[in-house]
């Protein structure tokens, strides 16, 4: 098991190297949940995500034991940036073997340290197997993201930067995938001041750990779908579970639209860029699944500011939707001359905007002498797409809303 002496050996390491991110208060979120929150802010990390920690601190110990030939990882993104960098930093030759659906974006980001990339498999999982062929076939040594001691050592240093700025903290909300950070971080909670909670948040398109921690025992998905890619995990570490059952008092699930919606929050309010797995916190305080007393002290980490850009306009039209700020719907309509223009009206009268609009009279499910109509409005919130809804039903349009 990881001791609170590995992640402090780990500080000395790393020190230096990553920075000492940002904790900052957050009003907002403070006054929209009733407890004091704080954001760790490790999307501004060196290379976007606090994987550097644990990357670096595992290659600085393989440096410090042996003679290395080369180093080979698998990740979505975030680690193997971080042993990118690392491997650079020691003029190391690195190997990433990362999933086909990876966002350019990270690729891009590894191969800009000097690394290079096999894209492989539909999943982290895919591709972890591969790296371990590819490592024994070539002599390299693989450094694990997640169920590594001097990996987890060097996530936790970040529960050591907020006790030193925050010690009277009551609970810390942790994004989780496979599990490195969280036993990382709870193993320094639990070991300085025990009466802190720590709380996990997963993805519920990825929720092997949290159901493998609700049976108290490893239990694997059959396959994993989530906007949250650094956390899209299929396998349960039987490793990193077991810190988590120690150390970790609970293990929420979130859902895609609940993380859409905390990306877009932290765009707008906080002025934040933090992909999906490091908005999972954020998600799960603003759906109220963080229960505790009013005005806890509560420390919330963003893991992680790498996001596509392709992907977050996907999330940004998603989150638009929770939020009630579009409204997408397919009216039929009687196809004649005039009925388009009353429905048009009928939207003005309500000042719903009109920013996309589609006309079909010839899909085979119509009824003769009907027509569909696909409009995206964007709208001022839940009462004014109330408003649209009863003004439509009122004049006896049909219609269903998508999302």
């Amino acid at each position: 098991m990881l001791q609170l002496d590995d992640v402090q050996q780990a500080n000395r390491r790393i020190e230096g190297v990553v920075h000492n991110t940002p904790l900052s208060f957050a009003p907002i979120l403070s006054q929209k949940s009733g407890f004091e929150v704080f954001l760790k802010k490790e999307n501004l990390q060196f290379t976007g995500a606090f994987k550097l920690r644990g990357a670096f601190n595992a290659i600085a110990a393989l440096v410090e034991s042996k003679a290395i030939e080369g180093i080979v990882a698998a990740s979505a993104g975030n680690h193997a940036q971080g042993v990118a960098y690392s491997a650079k930093h020691f003029g190391l030759k690195a190997t990433i073997v990362m999933p086909e659906t990876t966002p350019l974006t990270k690729i891009q980001g590894v191969r800009g340290w000097g690394s290079d990339v096999i894209l492989h498999g539909s999943n982290y999982d895919e591709a972890y197997g591969y790296a371990l062929e590819y490592a024994a076939a070539n002599g390299f040594d693989f450094v694990h993201p997640f169920e590594d001691t001097n990996v987890m050592a060097g996530q936790g240093t970040i529960a050591l930067e907020i006790l030193e700025a925050l010690p009277h903290l009551d609970a810390i909300v942790v994004p989780v995938g496979g599990g490195g950070l969280i036993s990382g971080i709870a193993t320094v909670i639990k070991a300085i001041n025990p009466t802190i909670k720590v709380i996990g948040v997963a993805s519920a398109g990825a929720p092997a750990m949290q159901n493998s921690f609700v049976q108290k025992t490893p239990i694997d998905s059959l396959s994993v779908r989530t906007i949250a890619d650094g956390i899209a995990v299929r396998d349960t570490s039987p490793i990193t579970l077991e810190h988590i059952l120690h150390h970790v008092d609970e293990l929420e699930l979130v859902e895609e639209e609940e993380i859409a919606y905390a990306i877009l929050f932290l765009l707008e309010k906080q002025k934040l860029l933090v992909e999906g797995a490091g908005a999972v916190g954020v998600a799960a305080l603003l759906h109220n699944k963080i229960k505790m007393p009013s005005k806890s002290r509560v420390a919330i980490v963003l893991s992680g500011g790498n996001i596509d850009v392709t992907m977050l306009s996907l999330i940004i039209e998603k989150g638009l939707v929770k939020s009630s700020r579009k409204l997408k719907l397919q009216v039929t309509l009687i196809d004649k001359p005039g009925s388009l223009m009353l429905f048009t009206q009928l939207l003005k009268e309500v000042s719903a905007n009109i920013v996309q609009i589609g006309y079909d009279r010839t899909s085979t499910d119509l009824k003769f002498g009907d027509a569909n109509v696909s409009v995206a409005l964007e709208t001022k919130g839940v009462e004014h797409q109330d408003e649209i809804r009863a003004i439509l039903r009122q004049h006896k349009f049909s219609f269903i809303e998508e999302h």
